[in-house]
C-alpha cells in the first residue's frame, strides 16, 4: 500500500518524508558521495541548496564553488576525510603547498557547515617519527578569500599542522578545533564563540606548538577573535608547553600585523606563561627578521583557568573599554550568521 495519504485533494507525506523534503540532496556515505551532491548544487546556479549527509565516512577532497550551499551532517560521526599534505607531489609537477591541501575548501559566499567532522588524515606523527616533517602542513578546512559569510556550526575540525585556514569573514559557533602547529591561521576577520580549541599530543615533542598564526592586514581592525572558548589539551601534553600563537607575516608582506584576541576564555595549564612568541619572515631586503608579539596585535581579556598568566611585555591584556570593542557584530561587520 502507498504510505502517502490524500486529504482534501492534497497529498500528505509521512513525517519522515516531509522532513527529507526539506533537502535538495541527501547523501548516504555507504552508497553516494558528497561530490555528486555538490555537482547538483553547482547546477542550481547559486540558489540556496541544502545537503543532508548521513552518518558515515566520506573519503573525498572537495571544493564548494557556488554560493549559498548548506551542508548538514548527522553529528561527529559524519566524517569528511582526506590526507593531502603540503610536501606531496601534485599532478602538475609541483608540490601541493599549504593552500591547496584542504580536505574541504570553501571558495564561494554564503556557505553553512553544520554537525560534521572535517579531517585531514595525513600521518603527521609518522612523518615526525621518520624525520619527514618538512611540508607537513595539512589543512582540514580552507575558507578562501571569496568565501565571505561562512558559518561553521557544531563541527569538529581535525588535523595537526594548519588545521583551519581562514581568509574571509567567518563565524564559528560551538565547534571543536584540534591541532598542534599554527592550527588556526590566516588573515580573516573571524569570530569563534564557545569553541573548544584542543592541542594534540605528539610523541617526543619538546614543545607543543601554537594555537594561532594570524596574518591580519594592518588596515583591517579585527582578526581572529575567540569569545568564551575553552583551550584544552590531549592527554600527554605537558604544562607550559604551548603558545597562544605567533604573528604570521606571510610572504614577508610588511602590511600584515596579525591579530589574535582571546576574550573571557578558559585556558588549561599547557599554555605558556609568556603567552605569545615571534615568527620569522624575510624582509624586503632579503634579510631574515622576526615579527614579535610587541609589534603585532595579540591580546587577552579576562582569561581564566590554570593557563591564565600575568600581564607582561609579550602577554598584553585589554582594558574593559578596549575589550568592549570586540563583539560579534563589530568583528563580522554587522553579519551574524543567522540572518543569511
Amino acid at each position: 500500500m502507498d504510505r502517502r495519504t490524500v486529504l482534501g485533494g492534497a497529498l500528505l507525506l509521512p513525517a519522515a518524508a516531509r522532513a527529507e523534503a526539506r533537502w535538495d540532496a541527501i547523501v548516504d556515505p555507504r552508497t553516494g558521495t558528497l561530490g555528486k551532491a555538490l555537482e547538483r548544487a553547482a547546477a542550481a546556479g547559486g540558489r540556496p541548496f541544502r545537503i543532508l549527509v548521513r552518518e558515515g565516512v566520506l573519503v573525498e577532497k572537495l571544493t564548494i564553488a557556488v554560493p549559498n550551499v548548506t551542508i548538514v551532517g548527522s553529528g561527529p560521526k559524519t566524517v569528511l576525510s582526506f590526507g593531502t599534505y603540503a610536501g606531496l607531489k601534485h599532478p602538475d609537477g609541483n608540490v601541493w603547498g599549504t593552500g591547496r591541501t584542504g580536505t574541504l575548501t570553501v571558495s564561494a559566499p554564503g556557505t553553512t557547515l553544520r554537525n560534521l567532522t572535517i579531517r585531514n588524515s595525513f600521518d603527521y606523527i609518522g612523518a615526525q617519527r621518520d624525520t619527514a616533517g618538512n611540508g607537513a602542513q595539512a589543512v582540514a578546512l580552507t575558507i578562501g578569500r571569496e568565501a565571505d559569510r561562512t558559518w561553521v556550526d557544531r563541527c569538529w575540525l581535525e588535523g595537526y599542522q594548519d588545521t583551519l585556514y581562514v581568509q574571509s569573514r567567518s563565524l564559528f559557533t560551538d565547534c571543536r578545533i584540534v591541532g598542534g602547529v599554527d592550527f588556526i591561521f590566516g588573515g580573516a576577520a573571524a569570530w569563534f564563540e564557545r569553541c573548544e580549541i584542543v592541542t594534540r599530543f605528539v610523541p617526543g615533542a619538546a614543545e607543543f606548538g601554537f594555537l594561532t598564526a594570524p596574518s591580519t592586514p594592518l588596515e583591517q581592525p579585527f582578526g581572529l577573535v575567540f569569545s568564551r572558548c575553552r583551550l584544552g589539551r590531549e592527554p600527554g601534553v605537558p604544562a607550559r608547553s604551548t603558545w597562544l600563537g605567533r604573528p604570521w607575516r606571510a610572504g614577508g608582506n610588511m602590511a600584515l600585523t596579525g591579530q589574535s584576541v582571546f576574550l573571557r576564555c578558559w585556558l588549561d595549564a599547557h599554555i605558556k606563561r609568556e603567552g605569545w612568541t615571534w615568527m620569522g619572515y624575510k624582509g624586503p631586503d632579503g634579510e631574515q627578521r622576526r615579527l614579535t608579539p610587541q609589534e603585532a596585535r595579540l591580546f587577552e581579556y579576562a582569561s581564566r583557568g590554570p593557563g591564565a598568566g600575568p600581564a607582561s611585555s609579550t602577554r598584553r591584556m585589554l582594558g574593559q573599554a578596549d575589550a568592549a570593542k570586540f563583539t560579534r557584530a563589530t568583528v563580522l561587520g554587522g553579519w551574524d550568521g543567522f540572518s543569511g
